[in-house]
C-alpha cells in the first residue's frame, strides 16, 4: 500500500516509474528529518508536505514538459522547492538550486544525497552574483515579478530562455510593468483542493 502522500501524486501523475515512486515516497521521510535539524517550513506545512510543497512544485510540470538535456536553475530554492520534485520527475534534465542561506542549501544537498539522484546540485549564492547560463529559470515566489526578472534575466540567453514562477494571489499589478511576454496558468485547472484555488504558474519569455 502506498503512503497517502504518494497516492496524492499518483492521482495527478499516474505515469511515475517505480523508481520515481520510491524517491517521492522517500521525500516523506527525508524532509521531516531535515526540518527537525534546520527549520525549512512550518510544522503545519510539513504535515501537508505532499500537497503544499511537492505537488505545488510539480504544478510547473502541468504547464511544460522539459526536453532531455534542458538545464534548469531554481532561484531562491529554500528547502529545495520546486528544485527537488522537478529533478525527480525529469531525470534526463539537469537542475541547480541557488539560495543565499547556507543552512537551507545544506539541507537540500542532504535531501538530494538521501534520494541518490545525480541530476541535481545546489549552491549558496545570490542570483545577482551567479553568472552561469541556463535554459530555464524556475522559482517559488521570492519577490515581486518585475524585481525577480531584473535580478535573474542574466541567467538565460536573451530571447532564448523561459521562466516558470510559482505565485499566489492577484497578479495584475505585478504583470502590468513587465515588458516580456507573460502567460498565467491557474493551478486549480490541474489540481483540486482549496490550497490551489489562488495558486498560479507565471510563464515568462526571457
Amino acid at each position: 500500500m502506498n503512503a497517502p502522500g504518494l497516492d496524492l501524486l499518483l492521482q495527478y501523475f499516474p505515469e511515475l516509474t517505480a523508481q520515481q515512486r520510491a524517491q517521492f515516497e522517500r521525500l516523506g521521510v527525508l524532509y521531516p528529518e531535515w526540518n527537525e535539524r534546520i527549520n525549512l517550513v512550518s510544522r503545519k506545512d510539513m504535515e501537508n508536505l505532499y500537497e503544499r510543497h511537492i505537488l505545488h512544485s510539480l504544478g510547473i510540470a502541468k504547464v511544460v514538459s522539459f526536453k532531455k538535456g534542458t538545464r534548469i536553475v531554481d532561484v531562491g530554492t529554500g528547502g529545495g522547492f520546486p528544485l527537488v520534485p522537478l529533478a525527480v520527475l525529469f531525470p534526463d534534465c539537469t537542475f541547480h538550486g541557488i539560495d543565499g542561506i547556507g543552512k537551507k542549501i545544506t539541507a537540500v544537498k542532504g535531501v538530494v544525497e538521501g534520494l541518490g539522484i545525480t541530476n541535481c546540485t545546489a549552491e549558496q549564492i545570490r542570483s545577482t552574483d551567479h553568472h552561469e547560463r541556463y535554459d530555464v529559470i524556475v522559482s517559488r515566489a521570492v519577490t515581486t515579478l518585475p524585481e525577480f526578472i531584473r535580478d535573474t534575466k542574466h541567467l538565460v540567453a536573451k530571447g532564448q530562455g523561459r521562466m516558470y514562477y510559482l505565485k499566489g494571489g492577484e497578479l495584475a499589478d505585478e504583470i502590468l510593468p513587465v515588458r516580456n511576454a507573460v502567460k498565467v496558468h491557474e493551478l486549480k485547472k490541474f489540481f483540486s483542493g482549496e490550497f490551489f484555488e489562488t495558486k498560479k504558474v507565471v510563464e515568462v519569455g526571457m
